[in-house]
Order: structure tokens, then sequence, then C-alpha cells
């Protein structure tokens, strides 16, 4: 065991988040210390108690500041770890009254979790304390007064004390944090990476159009008033250290805070904040006033694509724009995110020739989006999410070309499609073109549009009155994933501008070929519906919660064919999902109206209820249109009614663990078939239906009952590509059978 505490140096292992340990060691060595070498997310270095003391004011890119007492190898078992938190002099660190908090990060092979490891040193501290003649410390693991840490990788093992004590990236001046809020040492990383500290001191400006809490802005204005990071904090980790020297930290807090005073009047650039949420905006100003540097930042509200240059800036000024949009983490956040990258790229570029955008995002395919060119790429993290920071020149102004934008209604403010994208919007054109004679003479506003017709965009599009519904299918292992994503943007930025719709009512999911009741899976939990018209049928969608929306479009024709034959029956709809089949069946027609009374079973209590809203809707009697909640192999076993029109459209798998055995419909159809048959009248009708591609009705089937094929009649124009997407068949019973 080696004490690695000198006299007048110590060993200092200061942490970082992941990707800017090089920034961090070029930091640590302008602040005075000596950078021994760098490892992942941290960097080893030694200096003296006030190199420390800096760091723990004056860095800004680190999270920790460790005072190691120890490193060792070969700790495996917990016995070794114990051991050596044991045979450390704590005593010499420890102040009577002091309460203790132990952090663990990593493992081994007998150490698998970090409150064990936590625990295990806690053991070994509170031994040699005791051998001191110490008594046992007080443990406080929100908030204690002396912090220990403690990292165990490959064996190796270190233990010190931490200087920080909460996180470094904490300054103090960020209680509201807006919407996702960029951590201030990442923030801090960012804007050292495209020198801002050198840009400020030249007195250029700096803009981000989506300021969230202020983060980017504030640490910016921190760097060019030369206000120290931590100069805002009440307290760090050596307060409760028995070594910590407070004269000597009392005369480096003042050091600073002269140089902040004096930086803030020197101070040269103007800073500027938007953001189109109130909120947001004004949780930034609050965070400005607690960081100390309120005059040389401006938020104001405002959206992206109204971003104009400020009025206080002459259009010689030079600046950077520097930004952190979402970046939809979830597939379905994207159709608002095309358009709003877009619009970033061609506001900054109109309103900024000649600066320089240095976007931060998550999804670096979204940043090509802005229609502008990347000169330096950096790699980051934000928190576990793989990020990169682009940096891409705003072109210098064409002569005679205006500086400041014009509305963003101007056609010169759409973005330029790409040749792939101009071709998807030209087959949704010619889709429309095609299919819109039809939807004028039926009345329908709920229709497929596109369905793969180009290969390599493979998505079917599906409308809903004014909204969109986006599926893509899972590209296959062959295909790139950065070209199909690419394709996918290409069609988010067309769809809303082609289809007249606004962004944000686009919504996207993504699914594979489906089998089975992988369509009923939920997505979310917005509760966000609308009703459409069908025919006479009004019905409730959801078009982001579940994978399907509540509506199958291409069973339109089926729903039409069962209010055809549904005048004075009694209908039965198994496998019910959200009954919209029922409220057809209960509505008729005009002429004859429609069935007397119905049974709608299912297993989901979910699509029961949104079978009772649909009924609700078209003010159907309840007491006469019946919802059941049963596994429909089991109800047919044990029904005792008889019904004059049946529809039945089972899964094509399902082993739901609320039903008694798995369903498969190839295998299980004829036992399904002949259970519903008895319970059909002896004129009835039962329509079966399955949406397996490669269906085939059993031949005993056709031999015991009337079957007809009808497939071929049930697919309207928008559906007329994909003749394999439903199987469909009228069957009765034989007459004199």
């Amino acid at each position: 065991m080696t004490d690695l505490q000198l006299a007048d140096s110590h060993h200092l292992f200061v942490t970082c988040p992941w990707g800017i340990e090089g920034l961090l060691a070029d930091e640590l060595s302008a602040l005075g210390a000596r950078v021994d070498k760098t490892t992942v997310a941290g960097v080893h270095a030694s200096g003296s108690l006030e190199v420390a003391y800096r760091l723990c004011l004056w860095s800004r890119l680190a999270n920790r500041v460790v005072l190691c007492l120890a490193r060792e190898e070969g700790i495996e078992h917990p016995e070794q770890l114990a051991a050596c938190a044991a045979v450390l002099p704590w005593a010499q660190h420890w102040r009577p009254g002091t309460t203790l908090a132990v952090d663990f990060h990593g493992q081994s092979e007998h150490i698998r979790h970090t409150r064990f490891g936590a625990q295990t040193v806690k053991d070994g501290v509170v031994e040699a304390l005791r051998a001191a003649g110490v008594g046992r410390p007080d443990i406080a693991p929100k908030a204690p007064d002396l912090r220990l840490y403690a990292h165990l990788h490959r064996g190796r093992l270190t233990l010190g004390i931490d200087l920080a004590g909460e996180s470094l990236h904490k300054r103090g001046y960020r209680r509201e944090l807006g919407h996702a809020p960029l951590k201030e040492n990442l923030a801090a990383a960012l804007l050292m990476r495209v020198d801002w500290p050198t840009r400020a001191k030249a007195g250029e400006a700096l803009v981000d159009p989506l300021c969230g809490a202020g983060t980017l802005v504030i640490e910016a204005a921190l760097m060019a008033a030369d206000v120290a990071p931590g100069l805002a904090r009440e307290r760090f980790g050596f307060h409760g250290w028995a070594g910590h020297d407070a004269a000597l930290w009392a005369e480096l807090k003042r050091e600073a805070e002269a140089r902040a005073s004096i930086g803030r009047k020197r101070c040269k650039s103007a800073l500027f904040g938007f953001d189109q949420s109130p909120p947001a905006i004004a949780a930034a100003q609050a965070n400005a006033m607690r960081a100390g540097i309120p005059a040389p930042i401006t938020f104001s509200g405002g959206a992206v694509n109204q971003l104009t240059r400020p009025a206080a800036l002459s259009e010689e000024t030079p600046g950077l724009v520097i930004t952190n949009p979402p970046y939809g983490e979830r597939i379905g956040e994207l159709p608002e995110l095309v358009p709003l990258y877009a619009a970033i790229g061609e506001r900054c570029r109109r309103a900024f020739p000649g600066w320089t955008l240095a976007l931060f995002t998550g999804n670096p395919d979204l940043g090509h989006r802005t229609g502008l060119r990347a000169v330096k790429q950096y790699a980051f993290k934000n928190g576990p999410l793989d990020c990169k920071l682009l940096l891409m020149p705003l072109p210098q102004a064409e002569p005679g070309e205006p500086q400041t934008p014009r509305t963003s209604t101007e056609a010169d403010d759409v973005p330029r499609r790409s040749e792939g994208a101009q071709m998807f919007a030209n087959r949704l054109e010619k889709n429309r073109k095609r299919l819109k004679k039809w939807l004028k003479q039926r009345g329908e506003s709920c229709y497929r549009l596109y369905d793969a017709d180009m290969p390599e965009y493979a998505l079917a599009i599906d409308v809903y009155a004014e909204r969109v519904h986006v599926q893509e299918y899972a590209p296959p292992k062959t295909v790139n994933a950065a070209q199909a994503q690419r394709r996918l943007h290409d069609a988010l930025q067309v769809i809303p501008e082609v289809l007249g719709v606004r962004p944000e009512h686009v919504y996207v999911k993504q699914r594979e070929r489906q089998s089975g009741r992988a369509q009923y899976q939920k997505q979310a939990a917005s509760g966000e519906r609308f009703e459409v018209r069908e025919g006479r049928a009004r019905l409730w969608v959801n078009l982001r919660d579940y994978l399907d929306t509540g509506l199958f479009l291409d069973h339109r024709p089926v729903r039409r064919l069962l209010a055809e034959l549904a005048p004075g029956a009694r209908f039965l709809n198994l496998f019910c999902y959200t009954a919209t089949a029922t409220v057809h069946a209960a509505l008729g027609t005009e002429q004859q109206g429609g069935a007397s009374d119905s049974v709608s079973v299912d297993l989901s209590n979910t699509y029961l209820e949104w079978a009772r809203d649909n009924f609700a809707l078209n003010r159907l009697d309840p007491s006469r249109h019946r919802v059941v909640r049963d596994d429909c192999l089991r109800w047919l076993e044990t029904a005792g009614s008889e019904f004059d029109l049946i529809f039945m459209d089972p899964p094509t798998f399902s082993n739901s663990k609320k039903m008694d055995t798995t369903l498969d419909i190839q295998r299980d159809h004829g036992r399904l078939i002949r259970l519903a048959m008895a319970r059909l009248a002896t004129d009835g009708t039962l329509v079966f239906s399955n949406n397996q591609r490669k269906f085939v009705l059993d031949d005993d089937l056709a031999a015991a009952y009337a079957v007809e094929d009808i497939s071929a009649k049930t697919f309207d124009p928008d559906f007329a590509r994909r003749p394999d997407i439903h199987h469909v068949f009228t069957i009765r019973h034989r007459e004199g059978a």
C-alpha cells in the first residue's frame, strides 16, 4: 500500500464527462496542475493544495477533484477492498462529528453492486477510525460533510477524498432547468471546442436560437467576463475535510471575486438567447441573475423560423451561433425536428452571414438538414447518448442579398429538397391525383396515400383528415442504417409541404412486418385522440399511443359490407378490437337501419373501453350493444346465443397471458370457424377475415359450408397495390345441412 499524499504535492484525479479528457488536461495545466496522464472520463494530475482549490473554483470542465490517498492493484474480493480502506490514516482527514458518505464506482467479479462496494469501503474506514480511537462516523448519503471516492476497474483501486463534494457542474446558478437541460460543464466543453474564449476576447457576439434554460449562453458569459464557475457555490467537499486551509481558500476566493469584477467591466461580447417557451426564457433570466452576469446577456422569446439578427449588432459584428436543439431520441419526435433543423440552417444563413454555426446533436443526419456543410465534427456524450458538435461556416452574403431574413412564409425560406426528396414528393402528388376523384365520390377522409411504392422509401402513409400517420418498415440488414435514416428525413421534410399539414400533426412509428397482436402494443401514453368520420360512423382514433390507430383502413370495404348485411340482424363481432365494425353494423344503411343488437368480444380492457367510447360517440344503446371481455375461443365454446351475422377478424398469432393457449390462425382457423358456425343462424352469414399474407383456407371447410372468397372485392383504390394484405371469406350453412 502506498500513501500518495506528499508534503507539498498531492496526487489528484479529476473526473469529467466522456470525450472531453483532452480539453480538461489542457485546462488543468493552465490552472497550474502537472498532468500525468489522461484516462477514460478523467485526468490524473498532481499539485499543491492551492492548485487543488483552484481546480475546484476555476475548472469549467471537471465533475470532481479527488485527493487520492491510495492506489492499489489486484483488488477483486470485498475482503481486499475493506483491508485497503482499513490501513489508511482516515483519522487525519476526519473531524469529530463529521458525517460521511462513500461514492463507489466500478466493479469486479466478486463486487458487482456499487452499494455493496460503498458499504465495504465504509466498513474499512470505520475499522481504521476505531483503531485510531475515533468514534464511529454518522452516514449521510445525500448531504455528507465529507465525501469519499472509490473507483475499482480491472482490479485497480483508487481511494481518496472528494474535494468537490457535489459535482462541479452544479455551479449553483441553475435552479430553473427549462427543457432538456445541458449540463454546465458539457456546455463549457462545447464552447471551448469552438474556441469561444478567444472569440470573446476579440469581442465576437454569441447567439443561441434555442436557449432553453440558458446554460450555453450563461457559460459563455462566465468565460467572457472571467468569472470563476465555482464562485456562486456556497460549499465544496473540502469544507468538511480536516486538512482544509480556510485562509488559503478565502484568499483564492477574494482573487476570483476581484477578477470577476474587472472581467464584467471589460467584457466586450454581447450574448443573446432566444426560445419560444416563455417559462424557459423566465428560467434563463433567473439563472443569469444568480450567476451574476446578467449585463451582457439578452434573453428574448421567439421561434427559430422568426430568428433575425439582433438590432444591437451591426452587420460587421462577427460571431458564433451555438445551440443544442432537440434531436429525437424517439422516432415519433422526428416530424417536427426535420423542419426545425432546416429552419435553423435557413434563418442562420440569412441572419448571420460569415458567422459560424456550432450545432450539438445526437442525430448528425438532422444536422445535415440545415443545408450547411460541417467542416469539423467533434464526438461527445450527453449522458448515455452519442452526440456530435458540428461546425458549419455560414456563407457570406451575396452582393445585394438582404442580411435580415424575410418572413418564414416566403418561398425563399422553403428548405431545398434533395433529389430523392423531390422524387418522393412527386410520388405523393401522383398518388393524391390518382385518388382524388374516388375520395370526392366516397367522401372518405381517412385513406392510405402511399405504401412503399418506391422500395427505397419503405413507408406506409395514412391520412386521417388533417393528420398523417407514417409507419417506417424496419429496413433489412442489407440496407445501410444511416441511408435509411436520411430517406426517412427526406420524407418527413416533404410530407407536411405536399399534404399541407403541420409538422406536429405528422406521427411517425417504426414497425416490422407484423404478426399477431404486435400492432396493439403501447408506444406512448398521451391519450391524444380525435374523431374521424367513415361513412355514417364517427370513430375515435389515436395516432400516437399504439402501433395501430384504432381503425384498420384496409377493412373499410368489409365494414361497408357488414353495414349492408346487418339491418335487423343479431350481430356478433369476435376479436372486436375497438369495435369499429360493430358501429357500422349497428348504424347499418340509411335506407334500412342497422343490427337489432350486438355482442363484441375481446380480451383487452383498453380496447373494450375504446369500443364503448365509439358506441357513445354514435349514440348506440349499451343495453342492446354489449361488449364482453373474454377469450373468443372460450366464449364460443360456452355461448348459447344465436346470431344472424358474425364478423371474425382474428390476429395471425397471439400468445396473450390472458388466453389459455396460443392462437395460430393458419393452424386454428378451422376450429374457430366451426365454433362460430355453431352460433350462426341457418340463413346467417359469417364474414371471416385475417391478415396472414400466405393464408390458405382448410379444404374441409369448403366441403362442409358454402364458402366464397371475396378478398378481391374488399380493396378500395387506396389499397389496390396490396392484394395480399388481408383475406376475406363469407361462409354460410349449406341448404339442407
